[in-house]
């Protein structure tokens, strides 16, 4: 594929993502990943996992993340504002459509109804891929504390998941160096 085709490939693939997937950007990763490992075969899956590690762990909206990160490793700088923007523009376009005619459909019992329908729906989305990101990721029933354990102090004490994000990384490699020796 020539680099120009890429662009404007890789532009429709994320616009199509961004305008069909409800529930954010958690929702948005196994379409992601169906795209770009199963049927376009731009990065393997062990790549795209690296990559959603690392997005998650940057400042910002995770499904933009993860598009210029792919972006930038596809083809750089362009390559990550191609994907990127194909990402953003539908949520953009969306919502100013909604603040353009929200004030004539916020009280509509319908739409009320329509909202409470989604939301059970949107967890459903982010569930699936949290699974799926744990069996890749290797989490078993010996190792399964510890991301339940992560939730529970970021959920119910209040400790900044960027704190958890850097113990986990200080953990990690203590016992990659110390405990566990390579092979």
């Amino acid at each position: 594929m020539t680099t120009t085709n890429f662009y404007s490939e890789s532009f429709k693939t994320f616009f199509k993502i961004g305008l069909f997937t409800l529930g954010g950007g958690y929702a948005m990763i196994p379409v992601i990943e169906a795209e770009v490992v199963d049927k376009k075969h731009w990065v393997s899956r062990e790549e795209f996992l690296d990559v959603i590690a690392v997005a998650q762990s940057c400042p910002g909206v995770l499904a933009i993340n993860v598009s210029v990160f792919l972006g930038y490793r596809l083809r750089k700088v362009k390559g990550a504002l191609s994907a990127s923007l194909g990402t953003a523009l539908p949520s953009f376009l969306i919502i100013l459509a909604i603040a353009m005619f929200f004030h004539q459909f916020k009280d509509n019992h319908v739409v009320a109804s329509i909202f409470r329908g989604i939301r059970p729906a949107v967890v459903a989305l982010i569930a699936v891929p949290t699974f799926k990101l744990g069996r890749s990721a290797q989490v078993t029933f010996t190792n399964c504390w510890i991301p339940v354990l992560t939730a529970l102090l970021v959920w119910k004490m209040g400790i900044s998941p960027i704190l958890v994000v850097l113990l986990a990384g200080v953990g990690g490699y203590v016992y990659g160096k110390y405990i566990k020796p390579t092979e």
